[in-house]
């Protein structure tokens, strides 16, 4: 017996609303009450609504799964590698979108993805709305890269970024360092636990730092080279200075080995730095970062095969937190790796 598919008209009787404000609420459109989101997200669920879902079952199969991510992160091209390494063995091919880090320009490429009815999407540090996010599991098979939280409609794949912190204040602590800083990235409009990776590490930062009887420090700028360059000068004109840094990504940590070098300190000697992400580059003999490696590679692999489930007919959400590990090197140990 075939049975009837849900519209968007069943939606908005159920939820007691228009279709239009149905439609803005699936679009994370803006002026939309908490009320109406919830009252539109909840009949959602209970009626199992897919829009398109009808037109993408005419049009079938395209075998291939859209990437959205900011391409300009030397992570993501680890990434990358792994969710290609990841569908090896399967009739998917990848379609990158090189999207910033902002709701606009990601809400803009995964868009333009739909049109090319793509089997499924993995989004890299998604900054959507986590309604928009759960509305668009629902659309697709959709897994997020490095989105903390995890959701009903939607699996998430992360890096256990607290841990990471805490790796780095344990290894800084056992070498001595007592004024530790970190530099970090505004949390922004997101709200715990639904949160992107700079949040998680500053909280994992604070609460190795208070249980080693330490004072947290945070600057926070922006994951950039120029970022880390100015909130380590910024902490470096202090009357006492840290005497080490943990910077949020290795990228920030480029900046901060630039301001030392402006300053003439010595690294390690006179300032000791964490990265993370475990970039290419940062293995260079020149450079010799320490850093948290949060296994880019892996986490690829692992949202390609919980997205070839999710196509092949799995409906309940996985979360998947994957442990990082510390690799030192010259800029914390003298001769480090």
């Amino acid at each position: 017996m075939n049975v009837p598919r849900v519209t968007i008209r069943d939606v908005a009787h159920a939820a007691g609303v228009s279709p239009a404000a149905v439609s803005k609420v699936l679009n994370d459109g803006y002026g939309v009450s908490a009320a109406m989101r919830e009252k539109v997200l909840r009949a959602v669920g209970e009626l199992d609504y897919r829009p398109n879902a009808a037109a993408r079952a005419m049009r079938g199969r395209s075998h291939t799964v859209g990437v959205v991510a900011d391409i300009r992160e030397p992570i993501v091209g680890q990434i990358t590698e792994g969710i290609q390494e990841g569908l090896e063995r399967s009739s998917l091919d990848v379609l990158l979108a090189p999207a910033r880090t902002v709701q606009a320009s990601q809400r803009s490429c995964i868009d333009a993805m739909l049109h090319r009815n793509p089997d499924g999407l993995i989004l890299v540090v998604p900054a959507l709305a986590y309604s928009a996010l759960e509305a668009l599991g629902q659309m697709i098979p959709t897994v997020l890269i490095g989105r903390h939280g995890g959701g009903r409609h939607f699996d998430s794949v992360m890096d256990d970024d607290a841990m990471g912190a805490r790796l780095a204040v344990e290894h800084l602590a056992r070498l001595g360092h007592e004024r530790i800083c970190h530099i970090a990235m505004p949390m922004g409009r997101f709200r715990r636990p639904s949160v992107l990776p700079q949040t998680a590490r500053e909280d994992g930062y604070v609460a190795a730092m208070r249980d080693h009887g330490l004072e947290p420090d945070v600057i926070t700028t922006d994951y950039s080279e120029e970022g880390g360059h100015a909130g380590a000068l910024a902490a470096l004109q202090r009357p006492e200075p840290p005497t080490a840094v943990f910077a949020g990504t290795d990228t920030v940590a480029l900046g901060v080995l630039r301001a030392a070098h402006e300053r003439g300190l010595r690294v390690p000697e006179d300032l000791a730095v964490v990265g993370a992400d475990n970039i290419p580059v940062g293995a260079l003999p020149q450079i010799s970062l320490t850093t948290i490696d949060p296994a880019g590679k892996l986490n690829g692999s692992t949202a390609a095969r919980l997205l070839r489930e999710r196509i092949d007919g799995r409906r309940n959400p996985v979360t998947h937190a994957i442990t990082p590990s510390l690799i030192v090197r010259g800029t914390t140990e003298p001769g480090g790796e």
